[in-house]
C-alpha cells in the first residue's frame, strides 16, 4: 500500500484510451486530414439511449464548428467566461455549474483547457484534462458536434462570439463518462473534484447570515469553486417556479456582499444559472425595487439588468430556497468558529487502494491510522474517499457509493499493523461526523480529541478500488509568528464578519472614502502589530492609493478598499510562505514571491527586471520588508495589466506625451 504524508501532487498525465494527442495531431497535419475519433464516434452510441428516446431527434447530424458558425469559429475569444456556457438538452447542470465556477479561477481553468485554436495548425482535434482518483487524465476528442436544425444539441456557443470551448469540453467529459447520457443528472461534488482534484466541503445553510457571507466572500477571494442546488419540485423534471428559480437544478455561486440598505445592512449573494437565462424574480433580482434603496455607488457596481443568467438575491432567501452549498478547494473549508481557508492542514494520501467485499474473499480489516496531536477548535479531521467513475447501472444497489467507512479511536499506530478481531466488536463506538456521499466521492468531517485513530473502510459488494485522503488541521502553535513585527492573521481581519466595512468606516472621511494619510494609519494600526519595525510610509500609501484608485480622485471608496484588502491578505500569505526566517524575506527570493502570488498568474518577470526591482525594493542588507513587498507585487500587477490594456498587438505601445506622463507620474 502506498502511503504518503505529503500533499497530493500532480502525477504523470494518463492518456485516456491510450490516445496521444501530439501523435494524432501530427498524423492529421501531415496528411491534410481532419481527425475522426473512432473511440467516441459521431454516432448515436456516443449520445446514449437515455437522451435519444422520445427527444424528437430524427434530424440529428454531426457537424464541425466551421460548418455551424456564421463567421470563423473560436476556441476562446477574449478570455473564457461562464457567460460562454449555455446548457443544452442534457441534464448536466451539475457539471456546467461547476465549470461556470471554474471560469472564475483562470489558473485552474488552464489546467483543463490548455492553449488550443481553430486557426493555428487546425486538424479537428482537441484535448482536455480531468482529475480522476489522484491523477490527471487527458481526453482527446474530434470537434464533430451533434446538431439538430443546425443548432448544437447540447452546450451551445454564444451567438455573438461563437466560442466553442464549452461544447468541446462537454464532449470530452461525456467521452470520459461513456456517453452524453451519462451526463444526464449527476452530483455536484463529483464534477467539482473532477475539475480540480480538490476536496469538497458541504456548507450548512442553517448558519448565521454573517457566517455564510464570510465563507462565500473568502472562498471567492481565494479562487475556490462554489456551487449550490435547489431541492426537488413536485415532479422529477426541472421546472421553472413562480419565483424564477428552477427546481432540482444546480447554480454557480460567484460572490457575496454586505451592502447598506435603508438604515442597516443587507447580505446578498450572486448566483448564475447554466441555462444562460431564467433568473430569480424576488428581492434583489435585476428588476427589484430594493436596488433603489441602496447607495448609488453600490448599485452602479453590482446591479445590472441583463438576461444573462446571473442575479443577486438576499442570503436569507438563499437559505430558504436552496438545499445545499458546496465549496471545493485544495484544503477543507468549514464554517465552525470562523475556520476558513487561512487554516493550515496536513494531508495523508493512500493511492490505488483495493478492499475486498463480503462476497469477494480476502481480508476485511484494512485500516489507515492517523493521530490528532493537539486540541484544535471546530472541525479538525476530514476523511475523503474517491472511487473511479463507473457507467450507470440498471440496479439501484450498483448506483450507491461502493464503500462505507468508520473512524475508531485506537492504541494501534503503525501502518499495516493487523488489528485483533476484538477491535471490530459491535460495542466499540465509531466517531460520528458530518458527511456527504455521491457516486464517486464520500467525505466526512470530524471534531476529534487528541489521540490515535484508524479509518476502517468496508466494501458493499465485491472488490472496490479507491483513493483515500485524510486531512488533519494543524494546531494553532504551528501557525504562530515571531518577529520584530507580526502580521495579523486572516482570521483576525478579513474573515471576521463585516470587519472590512467596520475598519474602512472607522478611518473613512465622512464615511465615504479614505486618502493616503488615513490609509497609512489604517494599515499600520490594523495590519501590523508588535514592537516598532517596518511600517507603511506615507509615500508607499500614496503609491498604493494611485494603483487602486479607479475613479482617479486620490482616494479609495469602500469597493476599491475591498479589492486592496484582498491583495494585502494574499501578500501577507506570500510573505509568510517565502520568508527564510520569521519576519525576514531576502531579495533573492523575490522571484518566489511572484510565483506564489495568485493575482500575478500569467505575469512573467525577466532576470534583468528582477535585478532592477531588487535594487528598488530591498535594503542594503538585501532584505525586503512587508510594506515593500506589497508595493512591488501590486505595482507589478498594475503595470502588466496596463500594458495589455493599452497594447493593440500585445507587443508594444504607442502613447502620446500626455498619456505617458499621466501613466508614469500618477499610476
Amino acid at each position: 500500500m502506498a502511503y504518503n504524508q505529503e500533499a497530493l501532487a500532480e502525477t504523470n498525465i494518463i492518456k485516456f484510451k491510450d490516445q496521444d494527442f501530439n501523435s494524432l495531431w501530427d498524423h492529421c497535419l501531415s496528411r491534410g486530414q481532419l481527425f475522426k475519433d473512432k473511440t467516441f464516434p459521431a454516432e448515436a452510441s456516443s449520445i446514449g439511449q437515455k437522451l435519444l428516446q422520445g427527444k424528437g431527434l430524427s434530424g440529428l447530424e454531426w457537424k464541425r464548428p466551421q460548418d455551424l458558425s456564421r463567421g470563423p469559429p473560436h476556441f476562446i475569444l477574449e478570455g473564457a467566461s461562464k457567460f460562454d456556457i449555455q446548457q443544452g438538452r442534457a441534464g448536466d447542470c451539475w457539471f456546467l455549474a461547476a465549470l461556470g465556477s471554474l471560469t472564475q479561477n483562470q489558473q485552474c481553468l488552464q489546467k483543463i483547457l490548455m492553449v488550443q485554436s481553430f486557426a493555428h495548425q487546425y486538424a479537428g482535434i482537441f484535448r482536455f484534462r480531468f482529475w480522476q482518483c489522484g491523477q490527471w487524465v487527458e481526453v482527446v476528442v474530434d470537434d464533430r458536434l451533434p446538431v439538430v436544425d443546425n443548432a448544437c444539441l447540447f452546450v451551445q456557443p454564444r451567438k455573438d462570439n461563437q466560442e466553442f470551448w464549452p461544447c468541446l469540453l462537454e464532449k470530452a467529459y461525456a467521452k470520459l463518462r461513456g456517453s452524453y447520457s451519462h451526463l444526464h443528472y449527476g452530483y455536484l461534488p463529483d464534477a467539482l473534484v473532477d475539475l480540480t482534484g480538490g476536496v469538497v466541503s458541504s456548507i450548512t445553510l442553517h448558519s448565521s447570515l454573517s457566517q455564510l457571507l464570510m465563507v462565500v466572500r473568502t472562498a471567492a477571494a481565494e479562487g475556490a469553486l462554489m456551487t449550490c442546488a435547489t431541492p426537488h419540485g413536485p415532479t422529477d423534471e426541472a421546472e421553472v417556479m413562480a419565483n424564477g428559480l428552477v427546481s432540482q437544478h444546480a447554480y454557480t455561486v460567484t460572490r457575496a456582499e454586505q451592502i447598506p440598505y435603508r438604515r442597516g445592512w443587507e447580505q446578498i449573494i450572486c448566483l448564475w444559472n447554466p441555462w444562460g437565462n431564467t433568473e430569480w424574480r424576488g428581492r434583489w433580482s435585476d428588476r427589484s425595487w430594493e436596488w433603489q434603496e441602496t447607495g448609488d455607488s453600490w448599485k452602479s457596481q453590482l446591479h445590472k439588468n441583463k438576461e444573462d443568467g446571473e442575479f443577486w438575491m438576499s442570503c436569507q432567501d438563499f437559505q430558504e430556497y436552496f438545499s445545499c452549498l458546496f465549496i471545493c478547494a485544495q484544503i477543507p473549508i468549514t464554517l465552525d468558529r470562523g475556520n476558513m481557508l487561512r487554516e493550515r492542514w496536513s494531508s495523508m494520501v493512500f493511492r490505488n487502494q483495493v478492499i475486498r467485499g463480503n462476497n469477494a474473499g480476502g481480508p476485511k480489516d484494512a485500516h489507515y491510522p492517523f493521530s490528532v496531536h493537539e486540541h484544535t477548535e471546530g472541525t479538525n479531521v476530514v476523511v475523503s474517499f474517491t472511487v473511479p467513475g463507473m457507467p450507470p447501472s440498471e440496479k439501484a444497489e450498483d448506483e450507491k457509493f461502493p464503500l462505507n467507512f468508520q473512524v475508531f479511536k485506537s492504541k494501534f499506530q503503525r501502518f499495516g499493523e493487523r488489528l485483533p478481531s476484538t477491535f471490530f466488536s459491535q460495542f466499540r463506538n465509531a466517531a460520528q461526523g458530518i458527511n456527504y456521499k455521491t457516486k464517486c466521492n464520500f467525505t466526512k468531517s470530524f471534531h476529534l480529541s487528541p489521540g490515535n485513530y484508524v479509518v476502517v473502510p468496508s466494501a458493499r459488494r465485491g472488490a472496490a478500488e479507491f483513493l483515500l485522503r485524510i486531512f488533519l488541521k494543524m494546531p494553532d502553535g504551528d501557525r504562530s509568528l515571531s518577529s520584530n513585527f507580526s502580521l495579523r492573521t486572516l482570521k483576525e481581519s478579513l474573515a471576521e464578519p463585516g470587519s472590512q466595512e467596520s475598519i474602512f468606516y472607522r478611518y473613512a472621511q465622512q464615511g465615504t472614502d479614505i486618502d493616503a494619510t488615513q490609509l497609512q494609519n489604517l494599515l499600520n494600526q490594523e495590519l501590523l502589530t508588535g514592537p516598532p519595525g517596518d511600517t507603511f510610509s506615507l509615500d508607499e500609501c500614496r503609491s498604493i492609493v494611485a494603483l487602486m484608485d479607479l475613479q482617479v480622485n486620490g482616494r479609495l471608496n469602500q469597493e476599491e478598499f475591498t479589492r486592496l484588502w484582498r491583495r494585502l491578505v494574499r501578500c501577507q500569505q506570500v510573505f509568510q510562505n517565502v520568508q527564510k526566517s520569521p519576519g525576514v524575506l531576502l531579495s533573492s527570493d523575490l522571484w518566489k514571491a511572484v510565483e506564489n502570488t495568485d493575482f500575478l498568474a500569467g505575469i512573467s518577470i525577466s532576470t534583468e527586471l528582477l535585478d532592477l526591482v531588487t535594487l528598488r525594493y530591498s535594503n542594503s542588507a538585501g532584505r525586503v520588508s512587508f510594506p515593500s513587498l506589497v508595493c512591488f507585487l501590486m505595482r507589478l500587477e498594475a503595470m502588466a495589466k496596463t500594458f495589455h490594456n493599452l497594447s493593440k498587438d500585445g507587443k508594444g505601445l504607442y502613447l502620446t506625451e500626455m498619456e505617458w506622463m499621466t501613466l508614469v507620474m500618477y499610476n
